[in-house]
């Protein structure tokens, strides 16, 4: 693989950028302490300003690494951040990415995070050349299941209490994509 690290992407609607120090507001007031954003993610939902500063400093930090991405999903429209998508982690052995995302309430189902989540498989697939990617998702909460299957990627089976979130241990959905089939 060609690592390039969280290179900005763009779309119809969206840019897919590194995080920038002046992001912390944005991500705090659009999705970081809504407890109904976070409810089905792995990190507790922000009580104040100061611990998403903290959280968008470490990934600032991180953005010249080739191997790390973290972007900010920023809409166009009012051109601030309103959600994240990152590579939570790689398995280099067999070149896979597993996809992490979440948005806003008000930018939920209206196609941003399929919109997003297409030309992030884009990029890793073309730009990158990952062959695998691969995202999880809480079974209660089947819309992030829906925008995988919308991005091509397909239910590989169910890990029965196979992770833990804000809700506690859950069953996840595990879903993925193949170079082959995007290429197809």
């Amino acid at each position: 693989m060609k690592h390039l690290g969280s290179r900005t992407l763009e779309t119809e609607r969206l840019v897919i950028r590194a995080f920038v120090p002046q992001d912390a507001n944005p991500m705090f007031r659009n999705w970081a302490s809504d407890p109904e954003v976070t409810k089905y993610l792995t990190w507790p939902t922000h009580e104040s300003e100061e611990v998403t500063r903290q959280v968008v400093a470490s990934w600032v930090e991180r953005d010249g690494d080739p191997t790390y991405y973290q972007w900010a999903i920023v809409w166009k429209e009012s051109m601030e951040p309103i959600g994240s998508i990152s590579v939570v982690n790689w398995n280099e052995g067999i070149s896979e990415a597993e996809v992490g995302y979440c948005i806003g309430k008000p930018w939920w189902h209206r196609g941003v995070v399929s919109e997003c989540f297409s030309e992030v498989i884009r990029f890793l697939f073309e730009e990158v050349g990952a062959n695998r990617i691969m995202a999880r998702h809480d079974m209660n909460n089947p819309h992030s299941g829906m925008v995988m299957r919308k991005c091509g990627l397909r239910r590989e089976g169910i890990s029965r209490q196979g992770g833990r979130n804000n809700q506690g241990i859950c069953d996840l959905g595990v879903y993925a994509i193949l170079r082959k089939d995007y290429e197809a």
